[in-house]
């Protein structure tokens, strides 16, 4: 039998998730000029419902986490170009930063792939990504 506790708290986790995530498809809707909704936040709800209080679901790591990969990802395809040897820098840049800096937070590990593949500009690291990040926040 199902533990009433472990219920409840499945239960609260998928309900916090489904509705960050419908807000951020509506806001994705609303201007289809504008991204909001990137998979790697997919990966964030899982990480911060399910396990809100692990170190790497902690707000901070979320906001730098997601916002210096981004940073990382569009800076590496500024001055360096889109192939797959600037993706594999992108990522291994933004996994430096985040153990420096502290805010590690793996499902962060996306977006330098977005932002060289897609060839994202800096914008990218304000809308979606660290806006998109202080919406997870809020809904912690």
């Amino acid at each position: 039998m199902l533990n009433k506790k472990i219920l409840f708290n499945a239960l609260a986790s998928s309900l916090g998730a489904f509705l960050c995530i419908t807000f951020l498809a509506f806001l994705n809707g609303i201007d289809e000029s504008t991204l909001w909704l990137i998979p790697p936040f997919g990966a964030s709800m899982v990480l911060v419902m399910s396990n809100h209080d692990s170190p790497l679901a902690q707000p901070k790591n979320i906001f730098f986490g997601h916002t210096l990969s981004a940073l990382s990802g569009v800076a590496v395809n500024t001055f360096m170009g889109s192939s797959f040897l600037t993706i594999g820098i992108a990522i291994g840049l933004a996994i430096f930063i985040m153990i420096i800096t502290k805010p590690v937070h793996p499902p962060a590990g996306g977006n330098p792939i977005i932002a060289v593949m897609a060839s994202k500009s800096f914008e990218f690291i304000f809308i979606p990504v660290a806006l998109g990040a202080l919406i997870i926040i809020i809904f912690l």
